[in-house]
């Protein structure tokens, strides 16, 4: 008999007496700050790129790999830490993953050139990837079923809040100090963090028994060369052309196969790093599904806003994210309401009202122009947070809702995952989606520049005459004139570009309601079992 299915065909009466012996609130506050930590550094050294390529002599473009290294390390820890934490117990893994992310950090804030950056982002990742799924399994079960929404609910404000303040302070810190203090203060968090684990975490009984057996090598090894291909695809796929470049080709080649091979051998194993038998339960595969298209409308809305307002409304990196920042409020008032009525209202239902705001803010953000003011993004954006926050309590509640307790640390890993790469597809697929629109209009709107326009005309001659008024000549007038006409061509095709984007996001959004139909309340035995892992 394999280790892993004792447990699954055993529920027992241990783990439905077992109860933490802390209250679960100081469990859920331990986790939210390893949690948030992690959250916050996936966005927040996006602004600093610029800083760093100058501090360490590489271009911009060799810099990006200061992200693409932590994602890549961060994917491949996200599943294997269910499998890792029964070998070694769940709150010894989440105090190594705390310890190796704080360390990490501390390395790359003194990283001396480009080479010990990566490395040491690496580690970081390697070491944050652990944490997310550990937290959000160790919440589930310490509370009730009653209790679980608002579990869900401090879990979230780490996921979704921290990836929208962190553009905002990551900015404020590079332009105030220097780009290696957006590393340097995840030092005092992750030491509180990790003496809060070590006092208040403590693992279930079923986890408590040693788990030995053979490492599947081979299993570890197909996901890392997938998902390591995958985001190499994804990050640098628009710079190459996507497929016109000979080695994306053959990197989406060895990603298919290799991801091909990793379902073949994880459902074939008698251990696999990565139960995907969970997938078999309808809630789990369905909610699986949502958070991986939640991934695409939330970080596509959280990545292309702050670009559309420093690229063409010339914010600065913190005036972008003073902008966008009332989404995080919005975000924790929804997760504080959601948290009460999960379990009141049929998550369902909150759930489909969750995705009809988000899906109507995102597509009022596709009323974008030129001339609008901060306040005209503040409130759609404020919406927008409230409408995601509404999505996130309902949604993982009901995809975890019948799932026994020892599958949910496993089941935590692929859903949190999926999230990721949902969000990594959906970054890709906008980006060039963006540039391609941008070409787009620009054709259409170049088409009307004739001299048959008399509007266009018109506003050639006074331009024309503008620059003729600064001391130009007249052939010299003419050329500037038409650089301003193009130029302004070029920012109301890229307008376009970005409202086609936000108007996709929210039709995405909206479609997802009808998936939200399949999904089925917990069953009652479900519930029993985990309304006695008490407060």
């Amino acid at each position: 008999m394999s280790l892993s299915s004792q447990p699954l065909q055993h529920p027992g009466a241990e783990r439905a007496e077992w109860r933490p012996s802390v209250n679960p609130w100081m469990v859920a506050f331990s986790v939210m700050l390893a949690t948030f930590m992690v959250a916050l550094d996936s966005s927040i050294a996006n602004v600093a790129l610029p800083h760093i390529a100058g501090s360490l002599s590489v271009s911009t473009d060799e810099s990006t790999w200061v992200l693409t290294s932590y994602l890549v390390s961060n994917a491949i820890m996200l599943p294997a830490s269910g499998w890792i934490a029964r070998r070694i117990g769940r709150k010894r893994l989440l105090m190594i993953s705390i310890l190796s992310f704080t360390a990490a950090s501390m390395l790359c804030g003194m990283s001396l050139n480009m080479p010990m950056l990566i490395v040491a982002r690496i580690l970081q990742g390697a070491g944050g990837g652990g944490m997310q799924p550990l937290a959000q399994s160790i919440l589930l079960e310490s509370f009730s079923a009653e209790k679980q929404g608002k579990a869900m609910a401090a879990f979230g404000v780490g996921i979704v809040v921290a990836p929208v303040i962190g553009p905002t302070l990551g900015g404020w810190i590079t332009d105030s100090y220097s780009w290696r203090w957006i590393f340097y203060i995840n030092v005092p968090v992750g030491l509180l963090a990790l003496f809060m684990v070590n006092l208040y975490i403590e693992d279930p009984p079923y986890l408590r028994r040693a788990f030995r057996g053979a490492i599947d090598y081979v299993g570890f090894g197909l996901m890392a060369v997938w998902l390591g291909t995958m985001q190499l695809v994804l990050d640098k796929g628009q710079e190459a052309d996507w497929f016109e470049a000979t080695w994306i080709c053959w990197l989406t080649a060895i990603s298919v196969a290799a991801l091909l091979g990793f379902v073949v051998r994880e459902l074939l194993h008698h251990d696999p790093i990565v139960q995907l038998r969970a997938l078999a339960d309808r809630n789990f595969f369905v909610g699986t599904m949502l958070t991986g298209l939640y991934g695409v409308v939330l970080y596509g809305v959280t990545a292309f806003l702050p670009l559309f307002l420093q690229t063409l409304l010339g914010y600065s990196a913190t005036d972008s994210g003073l902008a966008v920042s009332p989404r995080g409020l919005g975000s924790m008032l929804a997760m504080a309401l959601a948290g009460v009525l999960v379990s009141r209202i049929d998550g369902r239902i909150l759930l489909a009202v969750g995705l009809a705001i988000f899906g109507a803010s995102s597509l009022a953000l596709s009323r974008i122009n030129l001339g609008i003011a901060m306040g005209s993004v503040v409130m759609p954006n404020f919406v927008n947070g409230f409408g995601g926050g509404m999505v996130f309590v309902p949604l993982t509640t009901l995809a975890m809702g019948r799932l026994r307790k020892q599958e949910m640390g496993n089941a935590a890993g692929i859903y949190n995952l999926v999230r990721n790469i949902g969000g990594s597809i959906g970054i890709a697929a906008l980006t060039s989606s963006l540039v391609r629109g941008a070409q787009i209009h620009q054709s259409y709107l170049g088409a009307n520049l004739t001299a048959g326009s008399s509007a266009f005309m018109a506003a050639l001659q006074s331009l024309t005459a503008k620059f003729r008024v600064g001391g130009a000549d007249g052939v010299t007038a003419h050329r500037e004139a038409l650089g301003a006409v193009y130029g302004n061509l070029q920012q109301q095709a890229s307008v376009l570009a970005y409202a086609d984007i936000f108007r996709l996001l929210g039709y995405l959004a909206l479609l997802c309601i009808p998936l939200a139909l399949l999904l089925a309340r917990p069953r009652p035995e479900s519930q029993s079992g985990v309304e006695t892992m008490g407060e």
